[in-house]
């Protein structure tokens, strides 16, 4: 009697530990910056000091690559015609944040 009511009291607690975290929602972050696109050109700006951009097709290619910014404002120009990428973006206070984007 005493196993069967610590059994169910254990089964308890993990399905109400399961459905806890699971019912919680992850607010998401809204980003300090904003892409701006125009014909091949990004303009990237931002909040914070930008630190680096990294921009990569879908198939990995990297397309470009740009370290040292140190600004709140950075334009990119896209070497190839493509219409998605993947854009990195990595601010001074070391956050990291990556999106795809597409060009007309």
């Amino acid at each position: 009697m005493l196993k069967s009511i610590a059994c169910y009291l254990l089964v308890s607690v993990f399905v109400l530990f399961a459905l806890q975290s699971n019912g919680q929602s992850k607010l998401k972050e809204a980003k300090p910056y904003k892409v701006l696109t125009s014909g091949k050109q990004l303009t990237i700006k931002s909040e914070k000091m930008i630190q680096h951009v990294m921009l990569w097709t879908t198939n990995g290619d990297r397309v470009v690559e740009q370290k040292d910014i140190n600004e709140k404002s950075i334009v990119v120009n896209v070497p190839i015609n493509r219409k998605t990428f993947f854009l990195m973006v990595g601010l001074e206070n070391g956050k990291v944040y990556t999106e795809q984007i597409g060009l007309p």
